[in-house]
């Protein structure tokens, strides 16, 4: 850093550049709203639009679930309800689908063997083989009629939770954001997710359940934080050789060698780190999926929400304050030298993060183009195969590993915007070949799971923010550093002209991203009202949430038995 009068351009640096953040903030807040409102206008009807979930059902003596929902909704809801789904408990119908899976898999490669094989011979290998297809037909036969005794008693395994279709969008929101019961924790609405977006196994969990996996899940986020903190410092450690050589003497005379020295304090400590940080995101989405929550796109957003927060944690505030708030804990006790920490803390790992951006960021970018680990995963996976046909299974963006490191190189982008401004250049290059990188690879390699509609922005925007102030609360504590009380005095309102301006981005943007307006949804309907196709959909509504397990089997062989109506689907 320079001084003097010098420092009054980072001082106006500093407000141009807030200012410039914050006006792309809502630029971008902006345009993301407006195309999720005519991405939705433009939409064909969708199940998940007319249907919400209800959990905390409750039902009286001698009634079912059932009943009761048929009950209360046409007594509620008489001129927008449609029909019900109701939840049960499939898993171990589900685990005896996945053995008939793999039977049939096998069955059906077998015969494929004999009918390519030469000559009509029975004997040795082939004998065996004949034997061995017997059995395992014996086994699928005895697995399908497992499965029909089971799904014959499905009715006593109801949990209380359903899915309630409506005839209107309208009416599915006005249910899902009004209280229903008079008990909190009954009749318990929010939205369905898509059919195919549905995670089953937390729809009979009770509601003290939830709040319990939840309270876990948290204990057990900060106790992994905490954890990996501590191996941050150890590998934060290599930075420093009069460390190594105070811990490890025998390891001098190495660490005189110039080339030895400079990868191990440059590059080796990045990699470790990276390796290790590569394993946190599955650990992420295992502890989001306890977490009580019923589709697969809301346990990925909070793995990545989780992850993001993680990655600030354990890689930026670890790594600059290893050295100094390690060693004076008191100083979170005084918020007031917070700024002059981090003043001392950041500028000093500058070389630290622009190694880092090189080994995690240019080398991440770049793998994610050859796809090396799913290439070599799909090499033993087609040898070993028991499927004739198995394709390449085209995997979804992981959104929960991917979001967290670009916006983590936004947060270095930002906070060393005015102090460092040489790891610019590395960011840029950085976000170009991102850029170009993850368009051929949204476009044409990667197949999304579940339309996400733009809710991943607000943890875009929350991060920006975070930067900003972070970035604002440093350039306090450097111009205080430096003997200009006037500059660190005249910083002190950015933060909060920020935190405004966010308070204000939220209560403007965020409920748009949460769910459409009452006006979206009533002009939606008026458009489709008069659709003759409007009334098959509604039809099909009932069957669109069904468990996969009740749904028709995959796996009934080619032969003349029929499949029995007890693997049918079960309606309601």
């Amino acid at each position: 850093m320079m001084s003097g009068n010098w420092l009054w351009i980072h001082f106006c640096a500093a407000y141009v550049f807030t200012g410039a953040v914050c006006y792309l903030l809502y630029h971008e807040n902006k345009v993301i709203t407006l195309k999720r409102i005519a991405c939705f206008y433009a939409s064909r009807p969708q199940a998940h639009q007319f249907t919400i979930l209800v959990r905390g059902i409750p039902v009286q003596a001698g009634s079912s679930f059932s009943e009761s929902i048929e009950q209360f909704f046409t007594e509620y809801h008489p001129l927008t309800y449609l029909s019900h789904t109701v939840v049960r408990q499939t898993s171990k119908l589900q685990q005896l689908m996945n053995t008939a899976e793999k039977l049939y898999g096998t069955v059906d490669q077998l015969k494929s063997e004999e009918r390519t094989s030469q000559g009509p011979q029975r004997l040795g290998l082939f004998g065996n083989k004949d034997r061995h297809l017997r059995t395992l037909e014996k086994k699928l036969e005895v697995t399908e009629d497992s499965m029909r005794t089971e799904q014959s008693s499905l009715n006593k395994k109801d949990v209380p939770a359903a899915f309630v279709s409506f005839t209107s969008r309208y009416g599915a929101a006005t249910a899902t954001h009004i209280q229903q019961g008079v008990n909190p924790t009954e009749w318990v609405t929010e939205q369905a997710p898509e059919p195919d977006d549905v995670y089953w196994p937390f729809f009979s969990a009770s509601y003290i359940r939830i709040w319990i996996c939840k309270l876990v899940v948290y204990v057990a986020s900060a106790v992994l934080t905490v954890l990996f903190l501590l191996f941050v410092v150890i590998v934060q450690g290599l930075t420093h050789l009069e460390q190594l050589e105070s811990y490890f003497p025998f390891l001098k005379s190495i660490l005189t060698i110039a080339f030895v020295s400079q990868v191990i304090t440059g590059y080796l400590p990045s990699l470790i780190l990276q390796l290790f940080l590569s394993f946190i995101p599955p650990i992420m989405k295992i502890l989001s999926s306890i977490q009580g929550y019923i589709s697969m796109s809301e346990i990925q957003k909070s793995a990545c929400n989780k992850v993001v927060w993680f990655t600030i944690w354990n890689i930026f505030f670890a790594n600059v304050l290893s050295g100094t708030a390690l060693i004076q804990v008191n100083v979170f006790l005084e918020p007031k030298k917070i700024p002059t920490l981090l003043a001392e803390g950041v500028p000093a790992q500058a070389s630290f993060f622009i190694s880092y951006v090189v080994t995690s960021g240019w080398t991440s970018v770049s793998s994610e183009l050859f796809q090396l680990v799913n290439l070599i995963w799909s090499l033993p996976r087609r040898v070993f195969s028991k499927k004739v046909a198995d394709d390449l299974k085209v995997s979804s963006i992981p959104y929960e590993s991917e979001v967290p490191r670009i916006l983590f190189f936004v947060v270095l982008g930002i906070t060393y915007f005015i102090l460092a401004p040489l790891i610019l250049p590395f960011l840029l290059v950085y976000f170009c070949m991102g850029y170009l990188i993850f368009r051929n690879q949204l476009l044409n390699v990667y197949a999304p799971k579940y339309e996400t509609g733009g809710k991943y922005w607000s943890i875009v925007h929350n991060s920006t923010i975070f930067s900003l102030v972070l970035m604002q609360i440093i350039a306090i504590g450097i111009f205080g550093l430096k003997d200009l009380p006037l500059a660190s005095s005249l910083v002190i309102p950015l933060p909060i002209l920020t935190l405004l301006f966010n308070d204000y981005c939220r209560k403007r943007f965020l409920p748009i991203l949460k769910g459409y307006a009452a006006e979206c949804l009533i002009k939606k309907d008026r458009e489709e009202q008069n659709d003759p196709r409007m009334t098959e959909f509604l039809e099909n509504l009932t069957v669109a949430y069904q468990d996969p397990a009740l749904k028709p089997s995959q796996y009934s062989r080619n032969t003349d038995r029929q499949t029995s109506p007890l693997l049918q689907p079960t309606e309601i």
